[in-house]
């Protein structure tokens, strides 16, 4: 379901160009999950949004469902949209929105919505009675459980996450971690996140590990 050959990315700083990932393979299969820990700065998020195509690699290559990242910004944006969900530790709900139009946000851009879906994973997700409520009458636990909700409505592929539990206490993300294991499972999307907690990270089929842009 995801694929990433020999990843190389670096940047440019004041002090010269400093790589970030150097040479990373990875591969994950329909229904896998993948857990990627390191330490800060060793190229986790950046491994990430390469592999959402929020950015580009400088060197090797990215594979989502069989089918390679586009080169450009609006290539790489028609392949997240319609075969990608993004989970982030900030929740980066629209304030706009209620409950039920943010969950239904990327699905409608992808031309996927599903009203009877919809209302399954906001039964799941305890968010039912919650629909018409804006992110900011909600809890840290219920924001996250929408922007969950977000991601899987368009049935994606491949559900990327990017610590998404960092900003809940440990019972509600225990509790979040489990309910989106599940939810993943039942629609048979591919999970890759990255996760500071070893304890996370072995709930997870698989555990990979960066170190100074390499996998160890």
């Amino acid at each position: 379901m995801l694929t990433l050959t020999d990843i190389r990315k670096s940047y440019d700083t004041s002090e010269g160009s400093v790589t970030v990932l150097d040479g990373v393979s990875l591969s994950l299969p329909p229904g896998g999950t993948v857990a990627l820990t390191g330490e800060s700065g060793s190229g986790k998020s950046t491994l990430l949004h390469l592999a959402a195509g929020l950015d580009a690699p400088d060197g090797g290559s990215v594979e989502v469902a069989g089918q390679p990242m586009g080169r450009t910004d609006a290539e790489r944006a028609r392949m997240r949209r319609e075969t990608v969900g993004l989970v982030f530790q900030q929740f980066n709900l629209i304030p706009s929105l209620d409950v039920a139009a943010n969950m239904a946000f990327q699905a409608r851009l992808a031309g996927r919505f599903d009203p009877a879906w919809q209302a399954e994973l906001a039964g799941a997700l305890g968010l039912s009675a919650l629909l018409h409520r804006y992110p900011e009458q909600l809890s840290g636990g219920q924001q996250q459980r929408v922007a969950i909700g977000r991601a899987l409505a368009g049935r994606p592929a491949l559900i990327l996450a990017d610590e998404p539990t960092g900003n809940l206490d440990e019972a509600t993300g225990d509790q979040v971690m489990a309910l989106m294991l599940r939810l993943v499972a039942d629609t048979g999307a591919a999970l890759l996140m990255v996760t500071h907690s070893p304890r996370l990270a072995a709930m997870l089929d698989r555990h990979a590990h960066l170190r100074a842009g390499r996998l160890a």
